[in-house]
């Protein structure tokens, strides 16, 4: 993979840039590689150098990556005002309903959309999808779409205004277990033990909700980049990643690509 420098904008030129249509909504997506599609979404404050890093190591994996816009400015570096811009409009906006516990944003419902076009284009056993942040819980909500097989939520954060909220509706989840249960699926999630966006109380929820089902990681608060701009520990894949061999964030990283070639590969 060529080296990106990681405090630079991010050009995504080795991208395609594809504009699509889907439930009458158009959204840019950019996709590269071959094989099984992932759907990465984005954390706030949109798609960093660090989440493009993520989403080639995808690539990388022997997948077709589907990086969709969701918000901010795609490729830049994240910086004030326009970073807390894009934060205080993903709060408020109704396509993500970032203070209700018990809701599914209703943009999931275009990235399920997503996830079906992809496994058309790219065949393979389903689709892989990893939402990170604010997107984080968006995974588990697209298991309604049956070509989502492989979920990963990375420190998910919403609702902002309840720590233990799980941000879907009740019937979605019933609805997502169910389909677990029968076919045998679990969802990988991953947080430091002291972020303060993504606490405890939420996995034990998610646990409570799904049993065996959820798969829970807790990385330890020095295991997250100590020279990272964000002091809380919170990006596990991102911007607190150390890319070193035996870093904890790294073999996330790897346990994330090796259960995305379990479940989608061959």
């Amino acid at each position: 993979m060529i080296t990106r420098p990681l405090n630079q904008d991010d050009p995504l030129d080795d991208f395609e840039h594809r504009d699509i249509d889907l439930l009458g909504r158009t959204h840019r997506a950019y996709t590269m590689g071959s094989g099984p599609a992932v759907i990465v979404m984005t954390e706030m404050p949109g798609i960093s150098p660090h989440v493009a890093r993520f989403a080639r190591w995808v690539r990388d994996a022997g997948f077709t990556v589907y990086m969709p816009h969701i918000f901010g400015k795609d490729g830049a570096v994240p910086r004030m005002p326009g970073a807390l811009f894009s934060i205080l409009g993903g709060c408020i906006s109704r396509q993500f309903r970032a203070f209700q516990a018990n809701e599914s944003s209703p943009a999931t419902q275009w990235l399920r959309a997503l996830a079906a076009l992809a496994h058309k284009e790219c065949g393979g056993k389903g689709v892989g999808a990893i939402g990170m942040c604010f997107t984080g819980n968006f995974a588990l909500s697209m298991m309604l779409e049956p070509a989502v097989l492989a979920p990963v939520l990375s420190q998910p954060s919403l609702p902002l205004n309840d720590a233990a909220g799980m941000h879907i509706h009740p019937d979605e989840l019933a609805a997502v277990k169910a389909r677990m249960e029968a076919e045998d699926l679990t969802v990988l999630a991953y947080r430091f033990e002291g972020d303060k966006f993504c606490k405890a109380a939420r996995f034990e929820a998610f646990e409570n909700a799904l049993g065996d089902r959820f798969i829970g990681r807790v990385l330890p608060d020095e295991a997250a980049n100590p020279d990272s701009p964000m002091k809380n520990p919170h990006s596990v894949v991102t911007i607190h990643l150390i890319d070193e061999a035996g870093q904890p964030t790294v073999q996330a990283r790897d346990e994330i690509l090796d259960f995305f070639r379990m479940r989608l590969s061959g």
